[in-house]
């Protein structure tokens, strides 16, 4: 048993970019990175396994980093694999560190001991947070607006189950901010295939980035899952950048004209 779980040589467990931009928008991407901690190895696994959408988010963190770039919006990115401990997991729940994913067991993550789960919370899952919350706080203390907007991708088969939608909006409590987006999407790429709450749905115990900034602080919250397929290449990657940006700018104007309109 160690006394920490990162090295001095590790990457630190959180990117902070564009902190200050001028845009409501801040952005999170939960699965950026697939950085595993020297302590761990490779968790038992192949570097193609690693290559897989079990380890990270595919496409993800260049998709949220040009997002960033084009909205002048802060974004905030996980650089360690989920497959470490998973961030946008309750880290109390035994899920956060799964030991299997879409069929492969996951070595490192049998029998995790209490202590070894907690370095992994306190030296990972809890920086993570805390930049986020840092960042929102500076901004409501600023009383600057903040619409909070989690960029994430997904696999096209899961389980053996095909997802014939090729991004989803997901929301729990607050559908507002999806409501005035989705149509703005679907107007702006009609060849697409998009819904509301595919291929998840946010909930409190598979969840936590959304439900504890977004919900639990009352702000206005978005959540987009792309399918990885999507994200590919570099067209990709550009054509949902410029989707994205276009669109969640004009549902921002609309969202918080409205807001004013009604205080």
């Amino acid at each position: 048993m160690t006394a920490t779980l990162l090295e001095p040589t590790d990457p630190p467990p959180v990117t902070v970019i564009n902190g200050n931009g001028a845009s409501p928008f801040v952005l999170t991407c939960d699965h950026a990175g697939r950085v595993v901690p020297e302590r761990l190895g490779d968790l038992g696994l192949s570097a193609a396994e690693m290559d897989r959408h079990i380890a990270y988010d595919l496409g993800a963190a260049a998709l949220a980093r040009r997002l960033s770039q084009r909205l002048d919006a802060p974004l905030v990115a996980q650089s360690y694999s989920r497959l470490v401990i998973d961030c946008n997991r309750n880290p109390d729940v035994a899920a956060s560190i799964v030991g299997a994913s879409d069929g492969t067991r996951i070595p490192a993550n049998q029998g995790v001991s209490d202590a070894d789960r907690g370095h992994r919370r306190a030296e990972i899952h809890a920086p993570y947070h805390a930049a986020i919350t840092a960042l929102l706080d500076t901004r409501a203390a600023a009383a600057r607006p903040a619409i909070l907007f989690s960029v994430h991708s997904c696999t096209p088969v899961m389980n053996g189950f095909a997802r014939p939608w090729h991004a989803g909006l997901l929301y729990n409590r607050d559908p507002r901010f999806s409501h005035v987006l989705m149509p703005l999407l679907a107007a702006a790429a009609a060849d697409l295939n998009f819904a509301f709450n595919q291929p998840y749905t946010v909930n409190d115990e598979e969840d936590y980035t959304i439900p504890i900034h977004g919900e639990a602080r009352g702000l206005v919250h978005g959540l987009v899952e792309i399918r990885n397929d999507q994200l590919a290449d570099e067209t990709g990657v550009e054509r949902w950048a410029e989707l994205l940006a276009e669109t969640m700018g004009k549902a921002a104007t609309e969202f918080l004209g409205k807001l004013e309109e009604r205080s």
